[in-house]
């Protein structure tokens, strides 16, 4: 029975010891071109994670256990990770199902430490993103080269478990700890559906392109995959967020010669430039309709517009301020589920077109490690986006910073 438990279960001491064995491991396999599995693969790791009990209070770091992967999962090694928007809604309780005790976390990099049956597209070693929706290859949304919304793996912020047997790979003292998105990434240690990891190109700086996991891709590829402005165009942005600057991003790569930022905040609009925003829009500085204002800017409204607020009033503004004839909208932001778009019917007669976009456009095994190569070939500029970086065991003064409106993007080290 000892005998049994000691390989169940490795104790954090033996752990760390064989952290440095892994290490090593790895590095040979990077110079001999062959991958040295790490020996805690099969076993149930020990290891920190920053759990959530309550809602909205501070997350406690504790040893919590991580078991091994199952068929068609991966067990990832978490680099570094970033807080998003979404983690602090379902943190606050504001999602539609409080569930507790959870580990939040859904942005971020690391590697694989070991695979489950089945598992094919990864091996340890490898340098994943993991991705809060998925894509299993085999779904007519997979099949398809306009959807990227898997029916297997498509985002659930409900569930608390893994897909294959409905547990989950987290324990405290044989207590579960619920997942959150599939990814759970503010663990040393984590579980994710292979089908939800893309592996990316190992000379990708992790604390970097950890954040295009998420909110980058998003805006990004709501303007580059969805939106498509063309070279001289003009783009409205509404929303100068994380995402939104990824959109402006995006615009300013397609070569936009005019984009606009929108938004409520004027203390946005300076770091709004270094996305390539050439102009400034605050709908409380006018007494009409910001979508008249953008109109008479554009002479007739601009070519393309991208929403990233989820607050009804900017969508139906972003729709309404494109030209006739060619203008296209597309609507990023999450609106709440009671809400009702209204417009009048001559704007899409008028040949107008509204688009609607899920996580880019982007399928995230097939598209995301061409978004880490873009900054690895100097097209996209994510370093600008990082604006605070805090070790693990500060993660809490991440919350904080968000929770003030400060800054963009703040990374967690989870190794310091």
């Amino acid at each position: 029975m000892r005998r049994n438990c000691w390989r169940s279960c490795l104790s954090l001491a033996s752990l760390r010891g064989i952290h440095g064995l892994t290490r090593r491991a790895y590095s040979l396999g990077c110079e001999t071109g062959e991958l040295v599995g790490p020996m805690t693969a099969g076993h149930v790791l020990p290891c920190r994670a920053a759990v959530a009990w309550e809602a909205g209070k501070p997350l406690v770091i504790q040893q919590v256990e991580v078991a091994p992967p199952q068929a068609m999962e991966v067990r990832m090694k978490v680099k570094y990770t970033s807080l998003c928007h979404t983690d602090l809604y379902f943190w606050e309780a504001k999602g539609q199902t409080p569930l507790f005790p959870r580990i939040f976390g859904h942005e971020a990099a690391g590697v694989v430490e070991s695979v489950g049956e089945g598992v094919s597209d990864v091996a340890v070693g490898d340098h994943v993103l993991p991705v809060f929706t998925g894509e299993c290859g085999e779904c007519r949304h997979c099949q398809s080269e306009e959807s990227n919304m898997c029916d297997l793996l498509r985002i659930n912020t409900e569930r608390g478990v893994m897909l294959s047997d409905g547990k989950s790979r987290f324990s405290i003292n044989g207590t579960p700890i619920n997942h959150f998105l599939g990814t759970s990434t503010f663990s040393e240690y984590t579980v994710v559906h292979a089908g939800c990891l893309a592996k990316i190109n190992p000379l990708a700086p992790l604390d970097k392109v950890c954040i295009v996991s998420c909110g980058v891709s998003t805006g990004l590829g709501a303007t580059l995959n969805v939106a498509k402005p063309k070279q001289g165009s003009s783009v409205a942005i509404f929303g100068l967020g994380a995402v939104g600057l990824a959109a402006a991003e995006g615009a300013r790569i397609a070569g936009a010669s005019r984009i606009i930022g929108v938004d409520l905040n004027p203390n946005r609009f300076e770091e709004a430039k270094k996305f390539g925003v050439t102009e400034f829009v605050n709908p409380k500085d006018y007494d009409r309709p910001v979508q008249q204002v953008i109109a008479e800017m554009t002479d007739g409204g601009v070519d393309r517009s991208v929403e990233c607020t989820g607050n009804i009033n900017a969508m139906v503004s972003a729709f309404e301020c494109v030209h006739d004839g060619w203008g296209v909208a597309v609507l990023v932001g999450v609106p709440n589920k009671d809400a009702v778009f209204m417009t009048k019917p001559i704007n899409i007669l008028n040949e107008r077109t509204l688009k609607g976009t899920f996580f880019g456009n982007y399928k995230p095994r097939s598209d995301i490690p061409s978004v880490v190569d873009m900054y690895l070939n100097k097209k996209l500029e994510l370093d600008k986006f990082i604006t605070h970086r805090v070790p693990f065991s500060e993660i809490n003064k991440a919350f904080d910073l968000m929770v003030k409106g400060e800054g963009l993007r703040c990374i967690i080290n989870m190794e310091d």
